[in-house]
C-alpha cells in the first residue's frame, strides 16, 4: 500500500489567507508522515521554478498540479512529471482567467485549455466545499478517477456506495514556516509503481483504496504522530490526570465539524435557571415543526393584515350621507351634475390569485417525475396541458380585462374631478359595498381562527428513546410570554390588553410600529413542549439530562465525529448501558465515536471497537504522557513509540478498581444472588 496526498498548497493566492512557504518543512512533513508521493496542487496557479525545487529535495514522488476554480466548484488537475513547460503554459491560460475572486471556468473552457483529459488525473471536490455539481461531474465522467471527502465517515460512506466516486481524503495543507502540526489526513492505495497511470488505474477500484495500511476502513490516523482510531466505536480509559481529555481536545482541534459533549455540560444545576434553559433549547430545537404548525395561520393573519374596518366604516357612512344629500339635492342639479359620469362607480380590479395557483398545480402534475407512473394512470399528459394552456389564455384575457378596467377607472377618475370643480353639487362617494362586507366576514373568520388556536391542545408528539416529546397549543399567560417569545426589547403590556380580541389585538401590533409585521402570526398562540418519562410523567431533573444527553447524541448525525467525556459523571449506569449505549453503537456505524470513560458499564458493556490507554510515566525524571492502543481482544496494546502494555492490567486498573477489588465485587455480587 502506498500513502498518498495528492492537495497541498505551496503559493498563497486570492483563495488563500497568506503564508510563507517552507520547503523545510514540506521536507519534514514528508518524511513525518511517510508520504509515498505528493502533488502540489495551488489554487489556479503553477509554479515551475519551484515545483523543480521540490521535486529534486524530496525523497518522494512529486507530481506536478493545480485546483481549479471549475463551474463554482474545485477540482483537482495532476500531470504525469513530464512535459513540465508545456503544462506550465496551460496552466497559465487559467490563471489569466482566474482574476478575483469568484472567478471560474467552465468546463468547456477545461476542455480547450488542456485538450485530452484522459492525460491526466482528475479528482473533484466531492463530499467537500465547496463542491463540484452532479451535472458538472456527469459531464466529465470518463475522466474522473476519485472524489475528495474531507472526513473519515464520509469516506466509510462513499466506499460502502458503489455508485458513488471512489472517495479519497488529503491534506489540503498550506506548508508554512512555523508549522507545529502536519495534518493527518493521506489516503492508502494499492499500486505498484506510482505513475500517473497506476494511480488511475487503482483509484477507479474502491477496493485499492483504505483509510490506514494494513486495516483496511476500520482504522484511520487522528494525529500526527501516528495514533490510530477506529472509524466506530473507541473507548479512552486512563487515570486522572493522564491525558484522556487532552486526547478529546486534540481531536477537537484537529479535525473538522466535531460534536463534543465535555464532562459534566448536561448536568442540572440550578432548578429553576436549568428547566428554563432545557425548555427553551427543546424549544429550539423542535422551532421548525412550530412554524410549520403556524404557517397557515400565518396566511390567514396577512390577508387580514391591511383590513382596517374603521376606514371601512367611514368609507360607508360617507357613502350615505352623500346619498342622501345628492337625493335631497336632486331638483337643484345642474348641467355638470346631471352627467352620468359625475356620480358613476368605478370598475372593481383585483388580481385572480386563485387562477394562478390553479396553472401552478396543473403544471406540477405535468412537471412532476417522482409520482409520473400513478399520474399517466389517471390522467392523460397531453389533456393536462391542454388545460393548462386553457387556463393560461384565460389568464392572459383576464388580465387584459383588468387593464383595459384600470384604464376605464383613470379616466372615469379624471372626468369626476373636473365635473366636480365645475359644480356645487353633492357628489356621492365612492364605496364597494361588497368588498367591504367580504373584509368583515374575514375579520369574523380571523377571531374564530385565532380563538381555535388559542384553544389548549396537543399538536404533537414523539417518542425518543424512553422520553415523550409532547407539543402544545395553548394561549399566552401575559405580556412577559410573549415577550420571550419575540425577543424584542419593547414590551407587549399595551399590545396584550386587546389579546381577548383577536382582530383589535392585531390592530394594536400593527399600530405600535416597534415590531416586525413578518412575525406577529408568533404572538397569538404559545407553542410550547413537554418531556416525559416512560411512565408519563413530567421529567425530573436527572431526567432532563439524560434526554438532553440522547438529544446530544442523536444531533450528532449532522456532524463527522461525535466526543464524549466522561458521562458517567452526569449519569446513572442503567440509563448508560440501556439507552445511551445503543445509541452510541447505533451512531459509530456511520461515523468515528470516542468516549472517554473510566465505568465498567460504558467502558466494558458498550463492546467498543478500538480502546486507547493514556498514560503518565517518568522517565529520566521527566513526566512523559503517552498513548497505548489497540483492539479490546488484543493482550498488549502498543503507543507510537513501540512500547507495550498488559491490555488485561489496564483494563482491571480503569474500568474495575483492580482485579483483586474485581474478583470480591464479583464474589459479593454472587452470594447475594444466592
Amino acid at each position: 500500500m502506498k500513502k498518498i496526498d495528492l492537495h497541498m498548497h505551496t503559493v498563497p493566492t486570492i483563495s488563500d489567507a497568506h503564508f510563507d512557504f517552507s520547503l523545510e518543512k514540506l521536507e519534514e512533513y514528508v518524511k513525518t508522515a511517510e508520504l509515498d508521493a505528493i502533488a502540489i496542487t495551488n489554487h489556479d496557479v503553477f509554479d515551475l521554478a519551484q515545483f523543480r525545487e521540490i521535486d529534486k529535495t524530496l525523497d518522494c514522488v512529486v507530481f506536478p498540479g493545480i485546483e481549479i476554480n471549475l463551474a463554482k466548484g474545485h477540482i483537482l488537475l495532476i500531470s504525469e512529471n513530464e512535459h513540465l513547460d508545456e503544462f506550465q503554459i496551460k496552466t497559465q491560460a487559467v490563471t489569466e482567467k482566474i482574476k478575483v475572486i469568484g472567478d471560474f471556468i467552465s468546463v468547456d473552457e477545461l476542455f480547450h485549455i488542456f485538450g485530452d483529459l484522459n492525460k491526466y488525473l482528475l479528482i473533484p471536490h466531492y463530499e467537500k466545499k465547496p463542491s463540484i455539481s452532479r451535472q458538472t461531474i456527469d459531464q466529465m465522467g470518463e475522466f474522473i478517477s476519485a472524489g475528495e471527502v474531507d472526513s473519515p465517515k464520509k469516506f466509510i460512506r462513499l466506499a460502502k456506495d458503489d455508485t458513488e466516486l471512489t472517495p479519497v481524503i488529503f491534506s489540503d495543507v498550506r506548508i508554512r514556516e512555523g508549522m507545529s502540526k502536519f495534518p493527518s489526513r493521506q489516503t492508502y492505495i494499492d499500486c505498484g509503481d506510482i505513475s500517473l497511470s497506476s494511480l488511475k488505474y487503482s483509484l477507479r477500484d474502491r477496493n485499492k483504496v483504505a483509510l490506514s495500511r494494513s486495516e483496511g476502513n476500520s482504522l484511520f490516523q487522528v494525529f500526527d504522530d501516528g495514533q490510530k482510531l477506529s472509524t466506530g466505536l473507541n473507548i479512552v480509559l486512563g487515570a486522572r490526570s493522564s491525558g484522556k481529555t487532552e486526547t478529546l481536545t486534540q481531536i477537537s482541534n484537529d479535525c473538522e465539524n466535531v460534536k463534543y459533549i465535555p464532562q459534566f455540560s448536561l448536568v442540572q444545576r440550578d432548578d429553576v435557571n436549568y428547566e428554563k434553559e432545557f425548555n427553551d433549547d427543546v424549544a429550539r430545537k423542535k422551532s421548525v415543526f412550530a412554524d410549520k404548525h403556524l404557517t397557515p395561520f400565518k396566511t390567514v393573519l396577512d390577508d387580514v393584515l391591511n383590513i382596517n374596518l374603521r376606514v371601512n366604516q367611514r368609507k360607508v357612512e360617507d357613502y350615505l350621507s352623500t346619498l342622501l344629500k345628492s337625493a335631497e339635492e336632486a331638483e337643484k342639479y345642474d348641467a355638470f351634475s346631471k352627467v352620468a359620469l359625475f356620480n358613476e362607480t368605478q370598475f372593481e380590479v383585483a388580481q385572480d390569485k386563485g387562477l394562478g395557483d390553479l396553472i401552478g398545480s396543473v403544471r406540477q402534475l405535468i412537471e412532476n417525475i417522482e409520482y409520473r407512473g400513478i399520474i399517466d394512470k389517471h390522467i392523460d399528459v397531453n389533456n393536462l396541458k391542454a388545460l393548462a394552456m386553457e387556463l393560461i389564455e384565460l389568464l392572459w384575457s383576464k388580465a387584459y380585462e383588468r387593464k383595459k378596467r384600470s384604464f376605464v377607472n383613470d379616466i372615469v377618475r379624471d372626468v369626476k374631478s373636473k365635473l366636480q370643480l365645475r359644480t356645487s353639487a353633492t357628489q356621492v362617494k365612492d364605496v364597494d359595498l361588497y368588498r367591504v362586507m367580504i373584509e368583515h366576514r374575514k375579520v369574523l373568520k380571523f377571531n374564530q381562527i385565532a380563538k381555535l388556536l388559542q384553544t389548549e391542545k396537543v399538536i404533537f408528539q414523539e417518542n425518543i428513546q424512553g422520553f415523550k416529546v409532547v407539543c402544545k397549543q395553548r394561549a399566552f399567560n401575559g405580556a412577559g410570554e410573549i415577550l420571550r417569545v419575540s425577543g424584542q426589547k419593547v414590551g407587549f403590556s399595551d399590545a396584550y390588553k386587546e389579546y381577548a380580541s383577536p382582530y383589535k389585538y392585531l390592530i394594536a401590533l400593527k399600530e405600535n410600529g416597534a415590531w416586525t409585521q413578518s412575525e406577529f402570526y408568533k404572538y397569538f398562540a404559545c407553542i410550547e413542549y413537554e418531556i416525559l418519562n416512560r411512565d408519563g410523567f413530567k421529567v425530573s431533573g436527572g431526567e432532563r439530562s439524560e434526554f438532553r444527553l440522547l438529544q446530544e447524541i442523536k444531533d450528532a448525525q449532522n456532524f463527522d465525529y461525535l466526543l464524549i467525556d466522561e458521562p458517567e459523571s452526569s449519569f446513572d449506569n442503567l440509563f448508560l448501558k440501556g439507552e445511551a449505549n445503543q445509541m452510541l453503537k447505533e451512531i459509530s456505524k456511520t461515523m468515528p465515536v470516542v468516549v472517554v470513560t473510566h465505568n465498567s458499564t460504558v467502558g466494558a458493556s458498550i463492546n467498543a471497537d478500538y480502546m486507547v490507554y493514556t498514560s503518565k510515566e517518568i522517565e529520566d525524571d521527566e513526566i512523559v504522557y503517552r498513548r497505548y492502543s489497540g483492539y479490546p481482544s488484543d493482550k498488549e496494546l502498543c503507543s507510537v513509540d513501540g512500547k507495550t502494555i498488559n491490555n488485561f492490567q489496564v483494563t482491571m486498573n480503569t474500568l474495575e478498581a483492580g482485579e483483586e477489588a474485581y474478583v470480591d465485587r464479583r464474589g459479593g455480587y454472587e452470594s447475594i444472588k444466592n
